[in-house]
């Protein structure tokens, strides 16, 4: 099993760093919300130790009961029914801990995997963008992990072997001298602090390993993601050799990590093979002398073996505590990543007319300082119109839909619906009364039912099948030997570019916004669907107030508006007749477009 660490790469003096610290304190709230069951598992796993001790203490009763000096008549019946009473209910209690604290880990673990499941959505655009999704999944998935890991190593490990050597260290000093209690505590000091050190000390060859791990797989995925393009390209060997490249200094790491480990074993053995080598002597001296007996020389090596069996795993206990505390941080600092668009305190839930009305004021907008993307853009759509946005690449265009939607916050002026600002209505208010087609469709690896009732997924089967009509997209459906039960394949590759458009066109039919925006909703189209998609785009235009950014000209000719765009500023508007009249930058575009068509035609 792999594991991932984050942090530096050298050894802590401390048992538990601060982020350590920190991961603990964010679990509690999920412990305390079932104290009960983590009472009675606390209780089980004492009644567990307690009676696990006392099995060796019967033992040796079972054996002096036995000795002939004592000219016993009868076997020891009672003290061989409380053996086999101590054994069966170590056993008991132990399966009864797990049973009553499995619900505590499972619902911590849904519970924080929720959190951070949310957050993740909540947070803005350029996130996600940045983002690594292989290695953020490889994080999640640790994280979850490692909060189990932690509870079962911590409680079911760590504290019963901590009440086991109080148990034992007492039974030794009350029974015996006190040389037996001292060697054995002695001897569990010396190999704590060994395995502590040696762990520490070996922790950044483990960490190394997860950080390259986790390079691979976000390798591995992103070239997966981009099949088509390796295909394309005839890359496949090349990044056969990208990603070997990472599991190759993996693969040193690891061995590295695998070799320190045989020190960390060979010196645990080696403190605790010195340590019952001396209590056995001084139990055989003591036999040898007379004041102890066959019974106390077995009660002596029972313990010792009850003691030292899980202190043989206090490596790998506190290796892989210490790497789910690792995990777990890394995951939580997920958490910690702030929300640049957030709600404010008390807002309000967008109302709206039928057709609201949309404006820009003054907008300024930058996604880097060095580079500004729009200079104070001012437009408004009054209700049910339709305004296009035109332009060349880079322009600006998609941004302002970006902004509607409010994936980011401008820097200056203010965006409003309806006289509201958008930034004091709350986000699912906002986003629910505006549909889009983006010209980049990303469907889910579902069915086609699925992905067009995703725009509404209360809505009924005849709305969904109404939405295909409507986009156009059901004759086509309906060729399939599936129909609306094809699975459209990761992203939708399944699909042309002119079915994804469909589909998503049906989606937004399907979610009754009041605002449309068509963000280059037609360009993967051939011209007998475009024409059709137009008309059906024209006359949802008529009862919304729409938004159309465009490249193609002949698209747009119908809108009651028309911006043109260039560098982030407004050079021109008006209506389509208008602006060709005035010989300016549209006019040029369109000239240019005619000329390619009459070629394209000519082809």
């Amino acid at each position: 099993m792999r594991h991932h660490a984050h942090g530096a790469t050298h050894p802590s003096p401390n048992l538990f760093n601060g982020n350590d610290l920190k991961a603990i304190k964010s679990l509690m709230p999920y412990l305390m919300a079932f104290k009960g069951r983590v009472f009675v598992a606390l209780l089980c796993l004492i009644i567990a130790k307690v009676t696990n001790v006392g099995v060796p203490l019967a033992l040796k009763s079972i054996i002096d009961a036995l000795d002939p000096k004592h000219q016993i008549l009868m076997l020891p019946i009672t003290w061989i029914v409380a053996y086999g009473v101590l054994r069966f209910s170590t056993t008991l209690f132990n399966e009864l801990r797990d049973g009553v604290f499995a619900k505590v880990t499972q619902s911590a673990i849904r519970q924080i995997a929720l959190t951070v499941f949310k957050h993740l959505h909540a947070l803005n655009l350029r996130f996600h963008l940045e983002r690594q999704t292989g290695g953020m999944s490889r994080d999640i998935e640790r994280g979850t992990r490692g909060i189990e890991s932690l509870m079962r190593f911590t409680l079911f490990s760590i504290m019963p072997t901590l009440i086991e050597i109080v148990l034992v260290a007492s039974i030794l000093a009350w029974k015996y001298d006190v040389w037996f209690a001292l060697i054995t505590l002695i001897t569990l000091i010396v190999y704590i602090a060994i395995t502590v050190v040696i762990t520490e000390w070996r922790t950044h060859f483990r960490r190394r390993m997860n950080e390259l791990d986790s390079k691979a797989n976000t390798r591995a995925i992103d070239s997966l993601i981009n099949y088509e393009t390796v295909k394309y390209f005839g890359n496949e060997a090349w990044e056969a050799k990208r990603y070997d490249e990472n599991l190759e200094k993996w693969e040193s790491a690891s061995v590295k990590s695998q070799t320190s480990l045989t020190l960390l074993n060979a010196s645990q053995s080696l403190i605790i093979g010195l340590g019952a080598t001396l209590l056995m002597y001084r139990a055989a001296q003591g036999v040898y002398q007379g004041h102890l007996s066959i019974g106390d020389l077995v009660l002596i090596n029972s313990l010792l073996l009850q003691l030292y069996i899980p202190l043989n795993f206090l490596g790998v206990i506190y290796r892989e505590i210490k790497q789910s505390l690792a995990d777990m941080d890394r995951m939580f600092r997920l958490l910690s990543v702030n929300a640049e668009v957030k709600d404010k305190a008390g807002a309000k839930a967008l109302t709206l007319s039928e057709a609201p009305q949309v404006s820009f004021h003054e907008v300024a907008f930058h996604y880097d300082e060095r580079r500004t993307i729009l200079h104070q853009v001012s437009f408004t759509i009054n209700p049910g119109k339709t305004l296009a946005v035109v332009g060349h690449s880079g322009a600006g265009k998609s941004t302002l839909s970006r902004l509607l939607f409010r994936f980011y916050d401008i820097q200056g002026g203010a965006i409003t619906i309806d006289g509201q600002d958008i930034r004091d209505v709350t986000q699912q208010s906002l986003r629910s009364a505006i549909g889009i087609v983006p010209q980049d469709t990303v469907l889910f690896n579902d069915t086609i039912f699925y992905n067009i009732a995703y725009g509404r997924p209360e809505a009924s089967h005849e709305e969904v099948i109404a939405a295909a009509k409507a986009a156009h997209i059901d004759g086509f459906i309906a060729s399939l030997p599936e129909g609306y039960d094809t699975i459209v394949g990761e992203r939708g590759l399944k699909l042309s570019g002119g079915e994804k458009q469909r589909v998503a066109i049906a989606r937004t039919l399907l979610k009754r916004p009041h605002i449309l925006i068509f963000d280059e909703a037609t360009s993967a189209l051939d011209s007998h669907s475009e024409k059709e998609i137009q008309q059906e785009i024209t006359a949802l235009a008529k009862s919304h107030t729409t938004l159309i950014i465009a490249h193609r000209l002949s698209t747009v000719v119908h809108a009651d508006e028309i911006i043109v765009m260039d560098q982030g500023r407004i050079i021109e508007r008006g209506r389509h007749e208008a602006l060709l009249a005035e010989q300016g930058a549209y006019r040029r575009m369109w000239l240019l477009q005619q000329k390619e068509q009459t070629k394209q035609a000519e082809q």
